[in-house]
């Protein structure tokens, strides 16, 4: 019984492991997609601007 111990605590962090790249995959794209692009064109813009300003 000492194997099963020690071989469950590697395979409960890969089923969490599977489960965090799934999640993050299936929120990839979709609806959110639009705003976080929005989101990033916006950050860039204002960076650049900055920068511009500074010269």
């Amino acid at each position: 019984m000492d194997y099963v111990s020690a071989l469950v605590p590697p395979f409960v962090m890969a089923a969490f492991f599977i489960a965090l790249v799934v999640t993050i995959v299936k929120t990839q794209g979709g609806a959110n997609k639009a705003k976080e692009d929005e989101a990033v064109d916006a950050a860039l813009a204002r960076a650049e601007s900055g920068q511009q300003s500074q010269k």
